[in-house]
């Protein structure tokens, strides 16, 4: 017996392996505890059977010693051979084991009616000890075959009914005191095993209920998870990868690049979106985004990421060198200047682009991107709508940048800023009427800087509302020492006017000096409001309530100049410098004409700049303009030199038909 049980676990199918609760339908889940018990069921059944018969040899006939026992035992053996046979994924299929089971369950009650009857049928002979042998083997073998069944309820009951209550019928009619108590005996003891075992298989129906639950709880929520990881690296607003994709897959792509590895990381800019937006909407701007990154997806080849790095940036990365980098490049900004149609609304923008090459231009994603960044800084001032490869020349230019960032981080601004001042005058006399205070830099370690670094630099380091506001005391200063009728303008930058501390340190110390209020005036550039036009509406019109008034500089150069003259609280326009060239020319001098016109028509007051030769200043006059600034009347001076050209007492009155007299 020891051999044979040796035998049957050897026999065992090697294939299966217990999958954890809840991973498989309940059937599946059934069949398979099944295939681990039922075949032990069919070895215990031959294995007692043998040695009934066996016990029964001396005194019982050989067909029921050997006949009926023998065909008995070959149908177990059979089907402990079709339970232990490997089963294919196909053979788990649910139908499939729904009609295993339901077979299961007609094949256990044959064989019950079998294997009681021919028991009963060798109780007919042998002494008290045949008989007895006859009683347990019916009580040891349906309640070990009970127990093998906890898997299949059904099978179990319906065997321990068959073959108990066949035993009690049997002992009844034989109207033996002893065997009707035994059979009433292994009847009780059979009731609570099947209770029993009917608890402990709701317990695993319950808990692969539970399991299967919480298997797709923990599925949704790693779907959910997945959903999550995609939409963090995906854009909303065009599904391209957004910035965290872009830096990760960066990074990614420098851990693994190998020693003669190269590959090109590039920005996309566009051009002259900002005035789209604006003028049509966000909602219109947030739809010429989205055609525009599916033109970028559409065109791009397979081995090139294109993500959105946000507003109107998108970044590149492509394997290969700077030449296929170049040429994918522009092919993928002739994609996105094609037309876009909105609706009605036909519009197109420009692009440019930077780009560097790993890992000449950097090994690091900072450094990269930063030098991508720049090189697209070079082409949208330089070059616009190129693309401009990152090269020794602009490395030489972020060096002067980073050396200009040095000298103002530790740059003493009291001394090491001042004002120049430039004169606005009259056109028919040339009385000075105002002047305009223009930054100098003069710094220890690199001499003069220009006044466009200073405020490039300072933006950068953080300094900028640092240097405009020391800037503004020493106007304040020398505003202060000018005569009376005087007015000083004094220019403000796009971060300023989106600074709110800057705006109330401005108005704290106008506050202080409040009888000044009324002679300031802030220049503001067209340039300077495009990023947050609502905000700085708000600061000018704070400023304009104490007394002060706002210029708008470089008037005829901006994306939206309508738009900017009825949006902002506007007291005086200077028209861009590139107009004076064309004063000596009638069709220069009929636009021109048209702009003060239009001013004029608004109430605001015009001047004009860049006036350097006689002709010009003669023509602004012969325009109808009353102010003017320019080189040929004067150049920007110190505060001592305008002192002095101002001490002579005025000979005419100002002029009351504009806001400098």
């Amino acid at each position: 017996m020891i051999v044979f049980f040796r035998l049957l676990t050897f026999m065992r199918p090697r294939e299966h392996v217990i999958h954890p609760a809840g991973q498989l339908p309940l059937p599946v889940a059934q069949f398979l505890r099944l295939r681990d018990q039922i075949p032990w069921l069919y070895g215990l059944l031959a294995t007692n059977s043998v040695i009934l018969a066996y016990t029964h040899r001396a005194v019982a006939p050989t067909t029921l010693t050997i006949t009926v026992p023998a065909v008995l035992i070959l149908a177990t053996l059979v089907r402990m051979a079709m339970w232990l046979t490997p089963i294919r994924a196909e053979d788990l299929a649910v139908a499939k084991v729904e009609a295993k089971l339901r077979s299961a369950v007609a094949v256990a009650v044959a064989l019950a009616i079998g294997f009681v009857t021919w028991a009963l049928g060798l109780d007919q002979y042998g002494n008290a000890w045949e008989h007895g042998h006859v009683a347990i083997y019916v009580a040891v073998t349906v309640l070990g075959c009970i127990f093998c069944l906890n898997y299949l309820p059904l099978a179990a009951t319906l065997v321990g009914v068959t073959v108990i209550g066949t035993f009690l019928v049997y002992a009844l009619l034989q109207q033996t005191e002893i065997l009707i108590a035994i059979a009433i005996n292994i009847g009780l003891v059979a009731a609570m095993i099947l209770k029993l075992l009917n608890d402990s298989y709701h317990g695993f129906v319950d808990l692969e209920l539970a399991q299967r639950d919480l298997h797709r709880k923990r599925r949704q929520a790693q779907a959910l998870g997945t959903e999550n990881a995609r939409l963090a690296e995906t854009d909303a607003l065009t599904g391209l990868p957004n910035r965290r994709f872009f830096f990760a897959m960066l990074d990614s792509m420098i851990e693994q690049a190998s020693a003669d590895h190269s590959f090109c990381v590039g920005l996309i800019d566009l051009d002259r979106f900002k005035p789209i937006n604006d003028t049509h909407g966000h909602a219109q701007g947030d739809r010429l985004l989205q055609i525009i990154g599916e033109r970028l997806q559409s065109s791009r080849p397979d081995d090139v990421i294109v993500a959105r790095l946000g507003g109107d940036e998108f970044g590149l990365i492509i394997n290969g060198g700077a030449d296929k980098a170049e040429a994918i490049a522009n092919s993928l900004c002739t994609a996105v200047r094609a037309p876009v149609r909105l609706g009605d609304l036909g519009v197109s923008v420009g692009c440019s682009a930077g780009l560097v090459v790993f890992p000449q231009a950097g090994t690091t994603a900072h450094a990269l991107y930063d030098r991508a960044d720049f090189a697209l800084y070079h082409a949208k001032n330089q070059k616009r709508g190129q693309c401009v490869r990152f090269s020794g020349e602009l490395e030489n230019l972020i060096r002067t940048e980073q050396a200009l960032e040095a000298a103002l981080q530790g740059a003493d601004l009291q001394t090491e800023l001042r004002l120049a001042f430039q004169p606005i005058v009259y056109t028919d006399t040339l009385e000075v009427v105002s002047v305009e205070g223009l930054a100098r830099w003069t710094s220890p370690r690199l001499g003069v800087v220009s006044p466009e670094q200073l405020i490039q630099t300072a933006e950068r380091v953080g300094r900028a509302r640092e240097v405009t506001l020391t800037l503004f005391d020493k106007a304040l200063v020398s505003l202060a020492r000018l005569p009376a009728n005087v007015r000083l303008s004094f220019n403000l930058s796009g971060i300023d006017l989106g600074d709110p501390g800057t705006i109330e340190a401005l108005l704290s110390r106008i506050g202080q000096e409040h009888h000044l209020a009324h002679r300031l005036v802030f220049e503001i550039t067209e340039s300077s409001l495009i990023a947050e036009i609502e905000a700085a509406e708000v600061a000018l019109r704070r400023l304009r309530a104490v007394g002060a008034q706002i210029a708008l500089d470089d008037f005829g150069t901006g994306y939206s100049s309508l738009s900017s003259l009825h949006m902002l609280p506007l007291d005086i326009v200077k028209i861009d410098r590139s107009f004076a060239t064309r004063l000596d020319e009638p069709s220069g001098r009929r636009l021109i004409a048209a702009i003060r016109n239009l001013a004029r028509a608004l109430s605001l007051d015009c001047v004009i700049e860049g006036i350097e030769t006689e002709s010009q200043l003669i023509g602004a006059r012969l325009g109808g303009f009353t102010l003017a600034q320019g080189y040929y009347m004067h150049r920007p001076l110190e505060m001592a030199d305008i002192l002095r050209l101002l001490a002579p007492a005025p000979t005419a009155s100002p002029h009351p038909r504009n806001r400098f007299g």
